[in-house]
């Protein structure tokens, strides 16, 4: 998904008790004296504005300004008093100890990819606070790190992150971007493997750089953003060019390849990152104009001599219209993933002289699960297909067979990476109760084995189980919904229960396992996921159904998957929580709003709150295809459905609410949960409390670091537990 992002003196607190409340079961000590002094009251500027006869006011439009003298004392008190809050939970330290000892026992590693004869992954060892980057011998041998950010530090002592890297062909060089306090604000670099010396070129602005080298290794295609000084607006994503940069040169003098404007005979959108690629092997380039978070975009392909020279004429292959979502090429034939006439994708191949959706060959039919996407290796197509969240894989061998490739797990893929130059693939596999692991594909054996870039975990899963089934929706839909709890736990309806739900741009919520959730379920708390409407889970009509005008469905099936585990007697509103980060926010804050009744917690983690206003942010253009604009009547109608903060009303009695935030986040700003909190706390009728956590050394949350996502953790589950009614969380 590309993108989503960032108010006077403390102000009056009286009142502030009635807003903020006490489990009946814990001590009326620091927790009380905490919710006595309260959080900063928020000044309120009423906006009015009326759209299609329909008024909505933005009473805090303020927040929206950085540099207004009330934001960072306002954020600043609230953090203090929420951090305040949280810290008087009893057990939450020792909470807080077995979270870190559960994400730091194990190494953990994953991204394994093939260049040259080395393997290169990211690797974060037992009791790292960072990943790192490194590479081995594919044959065996000792691991080398290449770059570990915990050795690095930004302005002011801020942390650095890895954000993404790609080995050239021959794994000679390795491209790589940086980024301060989890900003993703990437400047990217070039290492020299061998030596472990970085090349002078710095190239900033290379947040979604999409790096493809060159056959040859001697440089690679790249984006980047067209001006960095117009951070914070929403120009800031427009008119990205895609580049060439040729290995040791001044990257003032980059190949200019794709902009917008620059030809007309290529029409590219402001709001398109166009994206060049090429492959091992092949004579030809590839071109994608990515439409922000356009599923379907137009391809067009050009001889790579042509385009490394400057001089390329692009050949159009397909349009958005085509529905083309996913591709792979090799020396001869381009092979397009198309849901047009097709909601569960289907395979065409076109050869790339001439190449061209209207005469390409379907030689992958639709089929009842959805295909999701593809990888090209030397020996053939591997497709990943999905069934509510599992994976599986088959292979379109140069015969033209189509085959299931047997896998050792059931769960989800991701990482699956193949090149044209090599047979078999590499994949990352998960599942509830399976960490994280590398695996490669032998298609000569059949077989699909560990890749060793890490040892097994030692942690113990043998006593916790993972429930899979189905809640039906109000419509009759049914609705996946996956469990996971301790053997053998009563279901009396007193489990404290935390429920995740997602639901935007396609975005599969598939199984995986978090070492930090065992904290919870040891604690005898059940974690479930309501794969939601909007998500990927069964494709295009899944997705669509949880989009714009249907999105609705989105925070309705998360309610209807809640009173599923409620009439199972799994839990009950005095134990529930529900959870939502990113456009996930959009989901809890909605059913927050309906059903403030069905709670005992509501979590939104960097969360969506106010679509209304996001299209004028630094990440609205490019979300404007998932959620619509307000200039259009369809386009408002969805979004003020969908905008939890234009359904608070006052004297609700709501539920505990805990929403966090990141101040240097790119994609979701920090005035959205700012605003979401500051509603609340003055509408709220319940003694209940709304708290707002902020970072400010952190982001969106990619690029926090383990002790980071430890503490936030620590926070979350000892405010699940304690509106649980329990005396201690330790």
């Amino acid at each position: 998904m590309l993108h989503n992002s960032l108010r006077r003196q403390w102000l009056r607190h009286a009142g502030a008790l009635s807003t903020l409340a006490l489990a009946p079961s814990f001590p009326l000590t620091a927790l009380a004296a905490a919710a006595r002094r309260g959080p900063p009251v928020a000044r309120i500027e009423p906006v009015r504005e009326t759209f299609f006869g329909q008024t909505v006011v933005d009473p805090y439009r303020w927040m929206e300004n950085p540099k207004d003298r009330d934001w960072e004392p306002f954020m600043r008190g609230q953090d203090a008093h929420a951090r305040q809050m949280l810290g008087a939970i009893p057990g939450r330290d020792a909470l807080k100890r077995r979270i870190s000892a559960l994400s730091g026992g194990s190494t953990v590693a994953y991204g394994a990819q093939k260049a040259g004869e080395r393997l290169f992954y990211q690797v974060r060892p037992a009791g790292s606070d960072n990943f790192k980057l490194a590479t081995r011998p594919l044959a065996g041998g000792a691991e080398t790190l290449l770059i570990d950010p915990t050795t690095m530090k930004g302005d002011g002592g801020v942390h650095i992150s890895l954000d993404w890297w790609v080995p050239s062909p021959d794994g000679r060089h390795v491209v790589y971007g940086l980024s301060p306090a989890g900003s993703e604000n990437s400047v990217l670099h070039v290492m020299e493997v061998s030596t472990q010396r970085v090349l002078p070129e710095r190239i900033p602005g290379t947040q979604y750089a999409g790096p493809s080298w060159l056959p040859d290794g001697s440089g690679f295609f790249y984006g980047r953003l067209a001006d960095l000084s117009k951070a914070g607006t929403v120009d800031y994503y427009k008119r990205s060019p895609a580049l060439l940069h040729r290995l040791g040169t001044d990257p003032k003098d980059d190949v200019l390849l794709v902009a917008h404007g620059r030809d007309p005979a290529l029409p590219v959108a402001e709001t398109e990152f166009p994206s060049v690629s090429a492959t091992p092997g092949s004579p030809w380039a590839v071109l994608v104009l990515y439409g922000g978070v356009r599923r379907q975009n137009p391809l067009y392909v050009a001889p790579l001599a042509d385009v490394t020279a400057g001089r390329a004429r692009w050949l159009p292959v397909c349009t958005v219209e085509d529905e083309v979502t996913g591709y792979a090429f090799d020396n001869e034939h381009l092979y397009l993933l198309s849901t047009r006439g097709a909601p569960n994708g289907r395979v065409l191949r076109t050869p790339l002289a001439g190449a061209s959706f209207a005469s390409a060959t379907p030689v992958v039919p639709e089929a009842g699960l959805v295909l999701e996407g593809l990888a090209l290796a030397r020996d053939g197509l591997y497709l990943l297909d999905l069934d509510g969240g599992y994976h599986s894989l088959r292979k379109l061998g140069r015969d033209g067979q189509v085959k299931a490739v047997p896998l050792p797990f059931e769960g989800s893929i991701s990482g699956l990476s193949a090149s044209t130059a090599d047979d078999g693939f590499f994949i990352d596999g998960t599942a509830w109760l399976l960490p994280s692991t590398g695996f490669r594909h032998d298609p000569a054996s059949g077989a699909t084995t560990r890749t060793g870039i890490a040892p097994p975990s030692p942690l113990d899963l043998a006593g916790f189980e993972a429930v899979r089934t189905f809640a039906t929706a109000r419509d009759g839909t049914q609705v996946p919904l996956s469990i996971v709890a301790r053997k053998g736990l009563k279901r009396d309806g007193r489990n404290p229960t935390l429920v995740q739900a997602y639901g935007a741009y396609q975005i599969t919520s598939g199984p995986y396992f978090s070492p930090r959730v065992l904290a919870l379920l040891e604690r005898g708390g059940v974690f479930a996921t309501a794969h939601v409407r909007g998500g990927g889970e069964y494709g295009k009509r899944w997705w669509l159904g949880g989009q714009k005008l249907s999105k609705p469905n989105t925070w309705r099936d998360l309610i209807d998957c809640c009173e599923h585990l409620v009439r199972a007697g799994w839990t009950s509103p005095r134990t529930l929580s529900i959870q939502g980060g990113s456009a996930g926010g959009i989901t809890v804050g909605r059913a927050l709003t309906e059903r403030p009744d069905l709670f005992a917690g509501v979590i939104s983690n960097v969360g969506v709150s106010n679509p209304l206003r996001a299209e004028f942010s630094q990440n609205g253009p490019p979300n404007i295809e998932e959620f619509g604009t307000v200039t259009e009547r369809d386009g408002f109608t969805g979004l003020v459905a969908m905008d939890a903060l234009a359904h608070v009303k006052d004297g609700t009695r709501y539920p505990a609410v805990l929403l966090t935030v990141g101040m240097t986040d790119s994609r979701v700003e920090a005035w959205q949960g700012a605003k979401m909190a500051a509603r609340l706390q003055k509408a709220n009728a319940s003694r209940h409390p709304v708290l707002l956590r902020v970072s400010f050394d952190a982001g969106h949350g990619l690029g926090s670091t383990r002790s980071q996502l430890d503490d936030e953790r620590a926070d979350e589950f000892a405010f699940v537990l304690w509106q649980a009614g329990r005396k201690s969380v330790a």
